[in-house]
């Protein structure tokens, strides 16, 4: 347990926590929506500081990342807890803390020794939803970053302006859901959220990180051709160069009778995204290596080859360039490079 980051008293031992456009205003003795920040004697608490329910090794491109740092491994770590409540969310047992406050404890500076030893590149904060762990992940991301490794957010980017100037310098990358391009999906099946918050939070990240996308196509909910259209439309005026992946929903929590998603669907959803003017997008969830291969928006050669969580081959140049004509791509290959123009945060 740490007293939290990013909250303010109220009158009565209330605080008002601004991690995240939830802005809970919480009495003594409460907790807030994501069921792991708790007000005691009117000062705000995290209760899962150090207290990991998740902890792996994964292939970055599990994340998905494609454009950052390919072909690299990862110390994946997960607290309970989330600020939505998706009925789709396939890690849902952890992610609403249902069975209150668990985990082992893994404090940063385990993870650091763990990352030293196993020859750990960077780390991931994933699985449930990162913003509520904050304090947790920005201190594993100082240590991780004073011995040159990266960190990476994979989140619902539902975090407040205060919380990404708090990212900034900390957070080298970003992968954003993107859940649908109406509310309809996001105040039904995630929690009554706020689609323009989640817009807002992408445009912010952008400006201070490598960000990639991530489009859950949900048959029935948000596999309207007309949205999955505007939605590109939107991510070509914020920068085309965005990747932008479509995955593949499976049936899962209270959303068992949804039936999975075709990967013709998948496959027809990039090429909208593609025919829109986007220079990178993919399907995912489902193997093709065809979609899951990256290549040049110049001259279409073949740059990266996936299947799956694997790459077979990368062709690109270590400062981000096609092999075959030289056009410069969306890629981060080279951390130092990258740090040369995000600079640390100390």
């Amino acid at each position: 347990m740490k007293e939290a980051m990013l909250w303010k008293k109220m009158p009565k031992k209330e605080v008002q926590c601004f991690l995240c456009y939830r802005m809970c205003r919480i009495g003594d003795g409460g907790r807030g929506y994501c069921r792991i920040r708790e007000n005691r004697g009117g000062r705000l608490y995290a209760l899962t500081y150090g207290k990991a329910i998740a902890a792996e090794v994964d292939p970055i491109e599990k994340k998905p990342f494609y454009h950052f740092m390919p072909g690299t491994e990862l110390f994946s770590v997960a607290t309970v807890g989330c600020n939505y409540a998706c009925k789709f969310c396939q890690n849902w047992s952890i992610s609403q803390a249902y069975g209150g406050i668990k985990g082992e404890d893994l404090p940063p500076e385990r993870i650091r020794k763990i990352c030293a030893e196993q020859g750990i590149v960077g780390a991931a904060y994933t699985y449930t939803e990162p913003t509520v762990f904050m304090e947790y992940a920005l201190d594993t991301a100082k240590l991780l970053h004073k011995d040159g490794r990266f960190n990476t957010f994979v989140t619902n980017g539902y975090m407040s302006s205060a919380a990404i100037g708090e990212m900034a310098g900390r957070i080298d990358a970003a992968r954003i859901d993107l859940k649908g391009f109406h509310d309809k999906v996001y105040k039904e099946l995630c929690g009554d959220v706020v689609l323009e918050y989640v817009l807002q939070s992408i445009r912010e990240l952008h400006s201070k990180m490598h960000i990639e996308l991530i489009n859950l196509i949900i048959p029935g909910w948000n596999d309207d051709e007309d949205d999955i259209r505007a939605m590109s439309r939107w991510v070509r005026e914020l920068d085309p160069r965005i990747p932008v992946h479509f995955i593949g929903f499976y049936p899962s929590n209270f959303m068992m009778g949804t039936p999975a998603t075709e990967l013709g669907v998948l496959r027809r959803a990039r090429e909208i995204a593609l025919d829109e003017g986007l220079h990178y997008a993919y399907t995912g969830n489902r193997q093709d290596e065809e979609t899951e291969s990256t290549y040049c928006p110049k001259c279409r050669a073949r740059v990266v080859r996936r299947f799956g969580f694997s790459v077979p081959e990368n062709r690109a140049t270590k400062d981000g360039k096609c092999p075959e004509c030289g056009e410069k791509l969306y890629f981060v290959n080279d951390i130092g490079g990258y740090w040369k123009t995000h600079p640390i945060r100390e």
